[in-house]
């Protein structure tokens, strides 16, 4: 059982881990041992609930692809245990991040003070380059 928070957990069976190797760099050892692993979890078929299964499906993540299945491979680790727990806990943090709801954004001006100052500062700017022009009169 995978727990997302007090109320929500993912049964084991919901959530498909598989071994595989490695890419890149790893001596002798890299061809012969799977470490790295491939995580797959189903969100439609999952037992989320229906505003969670809503939120991930919208998000535009390239980890979730157009079938609505979360695919993660983690292989950042030399262990597989080490790569496992990685890939849940970043399963864990995209389904976290899917009921984070961000306020909206609101415009605003700048304050008639902030802009005389700005212009001020660029004048005081200006005369300064202007003095060390050979050609000034």
């Amino acid at each position: 059982m995978l727990r997302i928070s007090q109320h929500i957990s993912i049964a084991d069976d919901e959530i498909e881990l598989s071994a595989i190797r490695a890419q890149g760099a790893g001596g002798q050892n890299v061809n012969k041992v799977s470490s790295a692993i491939h995580l797959r979890f189903d969100i439609n078929a999952s037992s989320l609930p229906e505003f969670f299964k809503q939120r991930l499906l919208a998000r535009k993540d390239q980890r979730i692809n157009k079938d609505g299945v979360i695919i993660i491979k983690a292989q950042q680790y030399r262990t597989q245990e080490k790569n496992r727990a990685d890939a849940l806990q970043r399963l864990i943090d995209i389904i976290k991040s899917a009921t984070l709801i961000q306020k909206p954004r609101r415009a605003t001006k700048p304050s008639k003070n902030a802009k005389k100052r700005r212009m001020d500062s660029k004048t005081q700017r200006g005369k300064l380059k202007q003095l060390r022009n050979k050609n000034f009169d």
